[in-house]
């Protein structure tokens, strides 16, 4: 288990009603990951990239607070690995991350079997249990209304693809849309099933 300092959120991961956006708590949630593989050493061995993520929010956090964050590994498969992720504030609730992380070669940018010491500094947190990387949602269908979105060029990460962080946009635009001020939970999964590039969608 690894947790990290208390983080404050800023001004620019507020909505105007004062929660912390879905796309910041991602955000946070990538950021503790990659402290954690840096922590034991293994920050440069792979490349890592989200195939799915549920994000359950009992209680939005709020500008101001000061978070605490805790992240284990919760399984692992061939070429992949299971983290969960608890992001609690001053009052009471939180929110609760599951993601599924795909290893990648840094290289080749292909998805590659952990190596032995990944599975020493993540396996005992697993207790044996293994994961797949199968996706649990059908593809989408004909759309019965849509709206047209754009991923910048600044939203592209290391790997050369939109950041998994910049898919929250779009919702978080159907969140504000609809009246921000009296959201206080929300339960949402997103699965990645191939990486986006700057444009318009």
């Amino acid at each position: 288990m690894f947790t990290e300092p208390p983080v404050r959120p800023g001004l620019a991961d507020c909505a105007p009603s004062g929660r912390i956006r879905l796309d910041a708590l991602a955000r946070f949630v990538q950021d503790i990951a990659y402290a954690d593989a840096d922590d034991v050493g293994l920050s440069r061995t792979a490349a890592w990239v989200v195939r799915r993520t549920r994000m359950r929010v009992d209680r939005f956090p709020r500008f101001g607070e000061r978070l605490e964050l805790v992240t284990f590994c919760s399984g692992l498969g061939r070429m992949w690995a299971e983290r969960r992720t608890t992001i609690s504030g001053d009052v009471a609730g939180e929110v609760e991350v599951v993601s599924l992380w795909v290893h990648l070669d840094p290289s080749s940018g292909r998805p590659t079997p952990l190596s032995e010491a990944e599975v020493a500094a993540w396996g005992e947190s697993t207790a044996g249990r293994r994961v797949t990387a199968r996706l649990h949602h059908p593809g989408p269908g004909r759309a019965e209304e849509s709206f047209s979105w754009r991923f910048r060029a600044t939203e592209c990460d290391l790997v050369g693809h939109i950041n998994n962080t910049a898919y929250l946009q779009p919702l978080e635009e159907e969140l504000l849309a609809g009246g921000d001020g009296e959201l206080e939970s929300i339960d949402v999964e997103i699965e990645y099933r191939s990486p986006a590039q700057p444009g318009d969608k």
